[in-house]
């Protein structure tokens, strides 16, 4: 693995929305059982169907939570750094709708990978758009300046020192929450105001990032956050989501709200969870699991029924 892909690797399992999949998605890569039937380079722009016959062209862009990222198997031939599934959110809708997938989400995408190639072999994401697309889902914004990794890696530390205070809170605070605001908004804005400019005429949905945490107190060490630092990690979830909203509804396109749904199916919801915990194996965790994908893909459906 050269440098810049263990980077990068590195992003999806510590940084946004990626968040903690820690050391021992680092030292394997990934299982035997990821890996099957994947490639390190793409074989071709997206996982893909033709829509010759007429149906309907449906593109998936965005990072670990579109990706499915822990959620096997992954979409055959895709690259293995995307951590792509099969049964991610956009697979559910394409075949429940009837609908022609192009699928290009990818683990530790940030913003400027809808302009740029994330890793050799993958290219822009913006690529896979075209005039004849119908519909777009796009989620995004998460580990743009690392502010969502940066904040569960510095609170994780911390809650060794303090598991009962707000450690975190108390040396970083608003830091933390500044860049949702001041960076990731206006990055989430452009990426729209491309899609919409690559896709003409198409339907866009930007999907919303589900809870992580409970309200208050946590699940330490199930996930590692200081009782004292979870409201604050809300608070960072809630930013993100008040600002993605924003950004959609300046440019057009409908938010897909998972805040409100997801309530109740954190990472520390037990057996009701979505979001698979700190202690999950692999790279699945603090992702959505098979049932938060489920979950996002029918907020997706009644979305695109209205």
């Amino acid at each position: 693995m050269d440098a810049r892909n263990r980077r990068r690797w590195f992003g999806t399992a510590i940084r946004g929305l990626g968040l903690l999949a820690v050391a021992a998605t680092l030292a394997t890569g990934c299982s035997g059982d990821d890996a099957a039937g994947s490639t390190g380079r793409a074989q071709a722009p997206a996982a893909a169907q033709t829509a010759d016959d007429g149906s309907t062209r449906y593109v998936n862009l965005g990072d670990s939570f579109r990706a499915g990222t822990g959620v096997r198997p992954l979409v055959e031939d895709s690259p293995i750094y995307c951590q792509r599934s099969s049964k991610n959110f956009a697979h559910i809708v394409a075949a429940e709708e009837n609908l022609a997938l192009t699928d290009v989400s990818c683990a530790g995408a940030e913003t400027a990978d809808f302009r740029a190639a994330q890793h050799e072999g993958v290219p822009p994401q913006l690529d896979a758009l075209g005039m004849d697309t119908d519909v777009v889902t796009v989620m995004i914004g998460g580990n743009d300046k690392r502010t969502y990794g940066r904040a569960i890696e510095l609170c994780s530390q911390a809650a060794d020192t303090n598991p009962l205070g707000s450690p975190c809170t108390d040396r970083y605070g608003q830091s933390l929450i500044e860049p949702v605001g001041k960076d990731i908004y206006p990055a989430i804005r452009a990426a729209l105001r491309d899609v919409k400019v690559k896709a003409l005429g198409a339907k866009i949905l930007l999907v919303g990032y589900p809870w992580l945490m409970p309200p208050t107190i946590g699940c330490y060490p199930e996930m590692k956050l200081a009782v004292g630092d979870v409201p604050m990690i809300r608070r960072l979830q809630t930013e993100l989501n008040d600002y993605g909203r924003r950004a959609a509804e300046d440019e057009g396109v409908r938010f897909v709200d998972m805040l409100p749904v997801s309530v109740g199916h954190d990472a520390c919801a037990g057996p009701q969870r979505w979001i698979e915990p700190m202690t999950a194996q692999g790279p699945a965790r603090v992702h959505p699991n098979e049932r938060g994908q489920e979950a996002i893909a029918e907020q997706v459906r009644k979305a695109l029924a209205n």
